[in-house]
């Protein structure tokens, strides 16, 4: 089933999968021994306390959640399901105040293991925290999770909560839209088609093999929300749809003169401006794709570059390789990424050298 509900925080409207309400329907006691709860915020800028998500049903059989944020920078769970209650903190850090944190928790009941992630999506920031969890939710008490009505309090400062029936995965995440076009050794290919074993070209017009290909299904919101970017600007011949986080490699003697580089990279939320980029509208759910080179090469779309899946050194981390959607892969096939020193650009700074350019 995957993800079965949704809710969004500019909108302030839930949804919930029709297969969902038949079940509970038919079994109201419907439980999920396997799932995840990924919720995407914004931090209060003043430091006060925020309860991002609670909700408590009294009755026979007591059930709560809580998920508050501190002005000390932590971040605290609270699951009770009768006298069985988990409690976990994580120090995300005061420095990370006014950022955007995406939260997940996961569960599998089976294996008595529960994880609670805390991760800055523009950064490769992730703390991981594993904790034991005895007892499946309750369908009809996750379903509440994303309607903030009655027994639930969402924080106005939520961006989305969604529910899965999987284990989510955390870390570096696919960034290109399924019609992406990449430049093969044989031609333009679609992101969605490339496998391991083909051969790409980078940006500096080598070919480089294709150690894995990954894609996922996200909610198309907050960090996950599709952006266009637009022809002709910044070398492109055709516009392409990526996530926010995806980032561009330009070059060329605007960018030396502004920034004294050669090349620099610009996140695709940066050019939502109007007229390079703009926030895509898409269907409640998209699909995203991306590569992983041997090293942190950009590969090449028509006349422009897009940068790759950086992975930094997570063949050492075993943790996190566990909850990333690399999971699968053995360590030892995995290559060690260097980042290349590329200067970030702020939105400012892109919009300055979008200008520059058009000039």
């Amino acid at each position: 089933m995957t993800w079965f509900a949704l809710f969004d925080g500019e909108q302030r409207s839930p949804w919930v999968r029709s297969e969902v309400r038949d079940i509970l329907d038919l079994r109201p006691r419907a439980c999920v021994p396997r799932g995840s709860v990924v919720l995407e915020t914004r931090l209060s800028p003043d430091g006060r306390p925020q309860t991002l998500l609670s909700y408590k049903r009294e009755g026979t059989s007591v059930s709560s959640f809580s998920l508050m944020s501190t002005p000390h920078g932590s971040l605290v769970l609270v699951i009770a399901q009768g006298e069985d209650v988990v409690h976990e903190v994580v120090e995300r850090g005061r420095e990370a105040r006014t950022d955007t944190l995406q939260v997940t928790i996961s569960w599998d009941v089976h294996k008595q293991l529960g994880r609670l992630v805390v991760a800055r999506p523009e950064t490769e920031h992730v703390l991981i925290r594993h904790f034991a969890i005895k007892r499946a939710p309750l369908l009809s008490d996750l379903v509440a999770l994303a309607c903030p009505k009655g027994l639930t309090e969402i924080d106005p400062d939520v961006i989305f909560v969604a529910l899965s029936t999987e284990i989510e995965p955390v870390g570096p995440m696919p960034t290109l839209s399924p019609s992406v076009p990449i430049e093969t050794a044989h031609g333009l290919s679609l992101a969605m088609t490339l496998k391991q074993g083909d051969v790409v070209r980078a940006a500096d017009g080598k070919l480089v093999p294709v150690l894995h290909a990954v894609s996922r299904s996200v909610p198309a919101l907050g960090s996950f929300r599709p952006v266009r970017l637009r022809a002709p600007y910044f070398g492109l011949t055709q516009d392409v749809v990526v996530s926010r986080n995806q980032r561009l490699l330009v070059s060329g003697p605007e960018v030396e003169y502004l920034f004294g580089r050669e090349e620099v990279l610009i996140p695709a939320s940066a050019l939502v401006n109007g007229y390079a980029g703009h926030f895509e509208p898409a269907p409640r759910f998209v699909t995203y794709h991306q590569v992983l080179l041997p090293h942190h090469d950009a590969v090449r779309i028509p006349d422009a570059a897009l940068e790759t899946l950086y992975i930094g050194r997570m063949r050492r981390d075993k943790t996190l390789l566990s909850s990333s959607v690399l999971s699968d892969l053995p360590r030892a096939l995995l290559p060690e990424h260097h980042r290349a020193g590329y200067q970030v650009l702020r939105a400012f700074e892109a919009i300055t050298l979008a200008e520059a350019r058009a000039a």
